[in-house]
């Protein structure tokens, strides 16, 4: 998938005195998160993250930004600012340092920590600058003050870029909690700050912009799981994501309190939770984790598993125990808790999973049943009051699909940003703020990079589609052998099928069909193997399509001798 935008042409050159941005991913979708920021030359990067594929997508495993707008530009970038660790933001940082193994990555201590991890598996060494709330840093001509932000993950900053052109406001993922566990407010007097000082342009966070009111506090989460291990009657299984530091510590927190011991299930969660925990993020009291090989020995009343799973993955942990293939085995009377948001287009894996995991009797509780979750993002009336205490001369919602961005404009309309100056891009699209207006003046080329194992940008939509036929249709090989001066048949037809559905004595009626194509061909004149094969493509496709109403990719052969 890419975004050509037609309607627009390459930006021109950037004034002197201008801004540009270009984002490279998260506008228009929900993930893969990275923008480009340029002013005399110089490039800041903001977030790189991977987006994880759809159905549609078979045999991916990752989907990157689209590194060719910086790819000859790698030596003007000088840093790359991580807003937080969620993999949406911080995945693809691997793959961009392949291009300049000595770019700064900066973020906070918890972001840092994670991301070493995650370069670690990839043997690479960053230069790191760890940044905190309330400090300022220059990179080049870019003046960045960090803000502390709350959000599902500890360590979450907002980002004031400084140039000559203005000041930008980039609130990185975030919402207003006003109890959270850690204690960590969203620094809104640090916001109406920059509010008075004059904020040229706003990028906020757009993710739950259609949600009326305030998200619900962590706390109130409390009570609910507190009440779920007070009825459970045998082993408590929590899916969560791997990054989600605050929900383990409140699962921790409640396991101890009901004399269970915790055992943490997936290399992600392990990894995740040990840097947490030696970073002084999570606090696991003395004695309360065990290996998860001893879980087995325990009474099932006195343990609580924490694994990842929670949207359905076919490879985590809870997926591997709904299809019992997982040491791990479910039994009538279990409790299964799945403390997090759905993913939208993850509903029919979720559902799977929940409907494998009471099969064999255990009782699973969701958000559907039960506040076990509440989102780490602004709703509206947060948004609103992050909008009137700027006051932004312009305003670019990011971080969400189409339908959050226009409904984000109609909230910072409402706040008396003019129509005009407010500006909705989608990745590729070029804002450029010029003289106190920020202006959509072009687009670059910006699509899909797709991970598939070790493959990076090999796979192609064509690739996509010919595995989507493949997995739908199946497919047909025929074999036939020609003479290669007459382009006669000297062999076959020889058909092979898998997947089809057509039965093989099916495609005897077919075969006098090929062979007709062939003498026809052979009597015109044709000998060229790239003809024949589209002749013997085009016969079976015909027949097929005639007869099943189907279209499996038909893969002919032609051999000459």
């Amino acid at each position: 998938m890419s975004h050509p935008h037609p309607e627009l042409g390459p930006p021109p050159p950037l004034p002197a005195d201008g801004l540009r941005i270009v984002p490279l991913g998260g506008l228009g979708e929900i993930g893969r998160n990275m923008a480009v920021f340029e002013f005399g030359g110089r490039l800041l990067v903001i977030d790189c993250g991977v987006l994880f594929p759809e159905p549609d997508q078979p045999g991916v495993d990752l989907i990157l930004p689209d590194f060719d707008y910086i790819r000859g530009r790698l030596d003007d970038i000088e840093a790359l600012v991580l807003t937080h660790a969620h993999e949406d933001h911080i995945g693809a940082v691997p793959y961009l340092l392949r291009e300049r193994r000595d770019i700064p990555i900066v973020g906070s201590r918890l972001t840092l920590g994670l991301v070493d991890v995650k370069l670690s598996e990839h043997r690479l060494q960053a230069v790191k600058v760890e940044v905190a709330e309330n400090e300022r840093r220059r990179f080049g001509p870019f003046d960045c003050e960090f803000i502390a932000v709350n959000h599902s993950i500890p360590d979450a900053l907002a980002v004031a870029i400084r140039t000559p052109a203005g000041l930008v406001l980039h609130t990185g993922d975030f919402k207003m909690d006003q109890l959270p566990l850690d204690g960590r407010l969203t620094d809104l007097g640090a916001f109406a700050r920059l509010g008075a000082e004059g904020v040229d342009l706003l990028m906020s966070d757009s993710t739950n912009a259609e949600v009326p009111g305030f998200v619900t506090s962590e706390r109130e989460i409390a009570p609910v799981i507190d009440e779920i291990f007070r009825t459970a009657e045998k082993r408590i299984i929590v899916a969560c994501f791997a990054s989600h530091v605050h929900r383990v510590q409140q699962i921790m927190d409640a396991a101890q309190r009901h004399g269970r011991k915790v055992a943490l299930i997936g290399r992600s969660m392990v990894r995740n939770m040990g840097v947490a925990r030696d970073l002084g993020y999570l606090k696991v009291p003395p004695g309360l984790l065990v290996d998860s090989r001893e879980v087995e020995e325990l009474p099932p009343e006195s343990v609580v598993l924490i694994c990842t799973g929670s949207q359905g993955e076919p490879m985590a942990a809870l997926s591997r125990m709904a299809n019992r293939d997982h040491p791990i085995r479910i039994a009538a009377g279990d409790t299964v808790l799945l403390a997090s948001s759905l993913v939208p287009g993850n509903e029919s894996a979720v559902n799977k999973v929940i409907n494998g995991l009471s099969r064999w009797g255990a009782r699973v509780v969701h958000r559907g049943n039960a506040r076990v979750h509440v989102s780490g993002h602004a709703a509206s009336g947060e948004l609103l009051y992050v909008l009137n205490l700027t006051k932004p001369s312009n305003f670019m919602p990011i971080h969400g699909e189409w339908r959050h961005l226009r409904a984000h404009a109609k909230l910072a309309s409402l706040t008396g940003v003019p129509e005009e100056n407010i500006v909705i891009a989608e990745d590729g699209v070029v804002v450029d703020l010029v003289d106190g207006r920020a202006r959509i003046v072009g687009a670059v080329p910006c699509g899909y990079v797709f991970v598939d194992g070790t493959s990076v940008g090999d796979i192609t939509d064509v690739a996509l589609k010919d595995r989507r036929i493949l997995g739908d249709e199946g497919f047909i090989s025929i074999v036939v052998v020609v003479d290669s001066t007459t382009g006669k048949l000297a062999g076959g037809p020889e058909i092979t099928a898998r997947g089809s559905g057509i039965e093989p004595e099916a495609f005897d009626a077919v075969i006098p069909q090929i062979e007709q194509a062939l003498h026809e061909a052979a009597a015109s004149g044709v000998t060229d193997p790239t003809q024949l094969r589209r002749t013997v493509r085009r016969t079976v496709g015909r027949w097929v399509h005639e007869t099943y109403r189907r279209r499996p990719m038909i893969i002919p052969v032609v051999i000459e001798v």
